[in-house]
């Protein structure tokens, strides 16, 4: 039955920052943003320079058309007091705006209205400007606005009476402030404005970016249940779009996979089965053989000769030993390998083991005598019969055996360490040397080991929870070790 993904699992749907939903939500607000940002900025630089611009115009205008109403081409005997009075009351009618009239001095110079009259303080140089027609200026002031206007009309005298033409120069001062106040406003909208656009352009982003990641994550997942060895996992193709393509390419990807997947289980399984069958049936043969064989070479070693038939025996029990070992390995690939858990005393199966062997004066045993640990004994006399026989059979001596607590504290079991004095492992078989069918001296293409040895005493290692190790020592020599976890009831059960 296929399992199809709908959903992304939960541990993926957290809001990551990191990840590509707030990397692809940050950039649509980011774009939201400066678009924002650059159309709220045109449209205050435009607004305030249209109102500072008619506010300008206005108080201009009403300036150059006050002196034209009020001061005539020529002007009677003393009648400048008259036109001071009547331009500063003309010009200052506006709310916000005070204008003055000073009198333009005998030699000629600027005139400068008294301190106070206006907003903002006419300077000398502003005066001399507005001697030579009308001028302004914009002015902020205690963080108001103001905008200071400075003229003298130039009117045309009688040409019998010069010196009754002296117009009066006119200064006004005019404020901002309403300007200033709508400009704010604008602003204040303005900000509130972006603030919406973002908060809309960022909800829309997580919306859009969750329609796109969302069958990004479905992928997600069914990659990872596909790594789990769920290989029946498919997923929903939607759409017609890039990523219903590639859900598509996805789910053939994963019938291949599978289709080829089932096909190697099935080639590793019936390879399994031929050698375990074939073990199983060359067994009982092969031990009646070796019966025989070693019949025959009693015999022949009785009247003389034999050598033959003593290299017959020899084959037949190194071809039963094999077929031994093809049996256990199988065991293991099948997954039938099981642990008999036993309190066991280390120092006592240690002995057992090289006494059977006939190794007991070759190997050099070190260890406690009263360590016990719980293990299979059988599968550990297995490892400690493969460890010592490859020191003795590709080392040189003294060949010794330690075992005893492992170093950590909390570790437990016990460590067996087997070391000889031979060249040690060549570079090139360390890395493989627990793997089957590799043999130390692999130029030669007969050897008394098998190749599984070594693999199956890792094997029966790890089948208890524990390690084992190979490397060189500091002095020469190959150096195996060996940790076993203390085993527990539940375990034996």
């Amino acid at each position: 039955m296929r399992r199809t993904l709908r959903f992304a699992a939960p541990c993926v749907r957290r809001l990551r920052f990191t990840g590509l939903r707030m990397r692809l939500a940050a950039a649509f607000t980011a774009v939201a943003l400066l678009a924002s940002v650059l159309a709220s900025g045109i449209s205050y630089v435009l607004l305030r320079r249209v109102m500072l611009q008619r506010a300008q115009d206005a108080v201009l205008n009403d300036v150059r058309a006050t002196l034209a109403q009020q001061v005539p081409p020529d002007l009677p005997p003393d009648v400048e007091p008259l036109v001071e009075v009547a331009l500063e009351d003309a010009l200052s009618s506006e709310p916000g705006r005070k204008a003055t009239a000073v009198p333009v001095p005998g030699h000629g110079g600027p005139g400068l209205p008294p301190p106070g009259l206006l907003d903002v303080p006419v300077t000398s140089e502003f005066a001399r400007r507005a001697m030579r027609g009308v001028v302004f200026q914009r002015v902020d002031r205690n963080g108001t606005p103001y905008l200071l206007v400075g003229a003298r009309v130039s009117t045309w005298p009688a040409p019998a009476e010069p010196w009754r033409t002296t117009p009066p120069m006119v200064f006004v001062s005019a404020s901002l402030r309403r300007e200033a106040a709508d400009l704010a406003l604008f602003t204040r909208t303005l900000l509130i404005a972006d603030a919406a656009a973002l908060a809309a352009a960022l909800a829309l982003a997580l919306l859009a970016t969750g329609g796109v990641l969302r069958p990004v994550r479905r992928l997600g997942a069914a990659a990872r249940a596909l790594g789990e060895g769920r290989l029946d996992t498919r997923v929903r193709v939607q759409g017609r779009d890039e990523l219903a393509d590639l859900a598509e390419t996805f789910n053939r990807t994963a019938q291949a996979l599978e289709r080829t997947v089932t096909e190697l289980r099935a080639m590793e399984a019936a390879s399994r089965r031929f050698v375990a069958d074939v073990s199983h049936e060359l067994r009982t043969p092969l031990t009646s053989m070796i019966a025989m064989t070693d019949v025959l070479a009693e015999e022949a070693a009785e009247d003389g000769g034999g050598a033959a038939a003593r290299l017959v025996a020899d084959e037949t029990r190194r071809l039963g030993t094999l077929v031994e070992h093809l049996i256990e390995i199988s065991r293991f690939d099948a997954g039938a390998a099981a642990l008999v858990l036993d309190d066991v005393n280390v120092a006592d199966a240690v002995g057992a083991t090289l006494e059977a062997r006939g190794w007991r004066e070759d190997v050099a045993v070190e260890g406690p005598a009263d360590l016990f640990v719980r293990l299979d004994p059988r599968r550990f006399d297995v490892i400690v019969a493969n460890l010592a026989g490859n020191a003795l059979k590709h080392g040189l001596p003294p060949v010794s055996l330690r075992f005893g607590r492992p170093e950590g504290e909390d570790a437990g079991g016990v460590r067996v360490v087997v070391a000889d004095r031979g060249p040690g492992l060549p570079a090139d078989v360390a890395p493989v040397v627990f793997d089957r069918f590799v043999k130390a001296e692999a130029a030669r293409t007969r050897s008394e080991g098998s190749g599984l040895g070594l693999s199956i005493a890792r094997e029966n290692a790890l089948l208890h929870g524990g390690t084992l190790e190979a490397a060189n020592g500091p002095e020469g020599g190959a150096v195996f070790t060996l940790w076993l976890p203390d085993g527990t009831a539940e375990e034996l059960l």
